[in-house]
């Protein structure tokens, strides 16, 4: 397939700019700074601001379906506004561009526990909340929308860079679930590595699973 990619100089894009490469994809990478990106067969970057839906509908043109991972930055104190003006945008341009398909990395903290999100909890941790908050609201504008054949990876809880699982690199095993978080059989928080949670994606991708729905993964 062709696939663009946006945030693909990221810590999750750049685990799927590495599977949808060695998978045999033609990958078209969106980003805001072409020199983080080496060359690389079978990969065209484009540089440009995907705050700008017709940025984003040029570099999608001619896809098979656009994957997005991205992110406003968790130091960037107007994450919220700036994630969900970044998403429309996407969104947008997809559209515009008449690519059917689109997946997107979302937040953890939408997931339910006991029928209320995490975000929503008191101890929600208080640094991330206003960018989960953010993810949250992504997702459900989603929900609405009527065009796209769109898919939401929620990570796992205990997803993050410094995390255990991540020295696992690829291991292309996972499970899934969908909008409760997986936990460890001692009931700690589920996790995966970057790359095993980029495998979970391009085999939604691939095999067309959870169409119009959101999932969640965890080893």
């Amino acid at each position: 397939m062709k696939v663009t990619l946006i945030g693909a100089t990221g810590f999750v894009g750049a685990a799927l700019l590495d599977e949808l490469l060695q998978r045999g994809h033609e990958v078209v990478a969106l980003v805001r700074e072409p020199v983080k990106l080496a060359p690389r067969p079978h990969l065209q970057v484009v540089p440009g601001d995907v705050m700008d839906a017709a940025v984003v509908e040029k570099a999608a043109a001619g896809s098979d379906a656009v994957l997005s991972a991205y992110n406003a930055g968790w130091a960037n104190p107007n994450i919220y506004e700036d994630f969900l003006q970044g998403s429309r945008a996407i969104v947008a341009g997809t559209r515009a561009a008449g690519v059917p398909r689109y997946l997107v990395v979302g937040g953890a903290g939408s997931l339910f526990v006991n029928g209320q999100q995490l975000v929503d909890s008191p101890d929600f941790p208080a640094a991330i909340k206003p960018g989960a908050s953010a993810a949250r609201d992504m997702y459900s504008e989603l929900q609405k929308e009527a065009v796209l054949d769109w898919s939401v990876l929620s990570p796992p809880v205990g997803f993050h860079g410094g995390s255990a699982a991540q020295s696992q690199g690829r291991t292309g095993q996972y499970r899934t679930g969908k909008d409760e978080p997986l936990w460890q059989a001692d009931g700690s928080p589920g996790d995966i590595s970057a790359a095993d949670l980029a495998v979970s994606l391009v085999d939604a991708l691939e095999q067309h699973w959870h169409s119009k729905a959101r999932f969640t993964v965890a080893y």
